[in-house]
């Protein structure tokens, strides 16, 4: 069978991917006791420290290269997407290069993209092992003096499957992050001072979803914008476009995030043998395994009556859950910029430009970045260095002129 030229390039882009930044299993040095939560949970709010200690973040694998930052592995109260109180891990950093710009030292509310669902895969993890892909950009950030505090998200290190790509629990675990580098003393950051969110791919989602829900979940926080890269804004459309291509298996994370976070749809349930197998499979994995170990995998091969995925969102009681992960429907109260290629693979870019558009029609200050860079991975580069500048505007205090109506 003759593969796309599209989606051969994708796949030759993930196969590198993998070839780059697995050289070593992530996690093996690290001991689990710091990431099991106490129980129950120590009384606080959103955002209290429960514990801390020192970590290094490396950007190679073989660890000749430490990032420009002081570490702090963290533990932090956050909560779930019913409002229950949950432990999420994280990572903050200070960089040891100094504050030049205008005011306090902003901290960065970074939500990394995909890691995978095995705990192993925990940016915290990763970080310390030299293997987190998006290590870069992060030290992009340091280099200009940012603080940052990175989410491991729920149920990544931390007890339970990661509710992967989940509005609620995304957002709330990326602002929470930010008020606990804000309260941890050995940090060293501004209690107060400005804050951006930004992340691409799942991350971007995260971003987008914070920026929703800063202003009633986290009003204290003085967000001045958020950067939003290539975000899964509809959950629906990104997993029928995933459905049999060459990232097929991020459907099957869509499929065991929205069970962990919604267990009473019975999703195991509409599984056949092969789809179970799959279930249990992806659990322990990583990015780069899944997207090498289930390429071109069709849903329907794994229901119980051969429906696809799509099918079944497209009904009760899956459709009003979908509809209410859907980003877009609430207008963020800052200025938020938009990057998303048109030649994205993965992640469909008219879904992610409908995302802006209806921000637009809900008042909301978007600049909206067209990119043709080809494929989703491909993108990142352009998007983050659009994203630095962008993000220095922000914190200078400059106004962003809306270009809503031109996309």
């Amino acid at each position: 069978m003759r593969i796309p030229p599209r989606k051969a390039l994708g796949v030759a882009l993930a196969a590198l991917f993998a070839t780059l930044i697995v050289a070593a299993t992530p996690g093996t040095a690290l001991a689990t006791s710091f990431y099991d939560p106490p129980s129950p949970l120590p009384a606080g709010e959103p955002g209290d420290v429960i514990r801390h200690e020192p970590t290094s973040f490396y950007l190679d694998p073989l660890k000749l290269k430490e990032a420009n930052a002081e570490a702090h592995r963290i533990m932090y109260r956050s909560t779930d997407t019913h409002g229950d109180p949950m432990a999420v891990t994280g990572t903050v950093l200070k960089s040891r290069y100094p504050w030049t710009g205008v005011g306090p030292r902003p901290i960065i509310g970074f939500a990394t993209g995909t890691q995978g669902l095995g705990d192993t895969c925990a940016p915290s993890k990763r970080m310390a092992a030299g293997l987190e892909y998006e290590g870069i950009f992060l030290e992009g950030l340091l280099q200009r003096g940012y603080g940052i505090a990175i989410t491991d998200y729920q149920g990544l290190g931390t007890p339970g499957n990661h509710t992967y790509v989940n509005r609620t629990a995304e957002a709330h675990a990326v602002l929470d992050a930010v008020r606990a580098a804000q309260r941890l003393p050995e940090a060293g950051l501004p209690d107060a001072g400005p804050v951006l969110t930004a992340g691409y791919s799942q991350g971007g989602g995260a971003s987008a979803a914070a920026a929703e829900m800063a202003s009633s979940y986290a009003p204290e926080l003085r967000l001045k914008g958020a950067y939003v890269g290539a975000p899964p804004a509809d959950k629906g459309a990104v997993g029928e476009h995933l459905d049999g291509s060459h990232a097929a298996g991020l459907l099957g994370y869509a499929i065991v995030g929205l069970d962990a976070a919604y267990p009473e749809l019975g999703i195991p349930d509409l599984l056949n043998e092969r789809g179970r197998k799959l279930f249990a499979e992806i659990t322990q994995e990583c990015v780069e395994e899944t997207i090498l170990n289930y390429p071109f995998m069709r849903s329907e091969d794994l229901t119980v009556d051969g429906k696809p995925v799509s099918d079944y969102l497209d009904e009760e009681p899956f459709k009003s859950v979908v509809a209410d992960q859907r980003l877009g429907n609430r207008a963020p109260s800052v200025p938020t910029l938009v990057a998303h290629s048109a030649l994205d693979d993965i992640v469909p870019y008219a879904q992610g430009r409908q995302m802006a558009r209806d921000w637009c029609d809900r008042g909301a200050n978007v600049r909206f970045k067209t990119m043709l860079t080809p494929t989703h991975v491909g993108g990142i580069l352009e998007a983050s260095t659009t994203a630095f500048f962008w993000m220095e505007q922000r914190v200078a205090g400059l106004p962003q002129r809306s270009d809503c109506g031109s996309f």
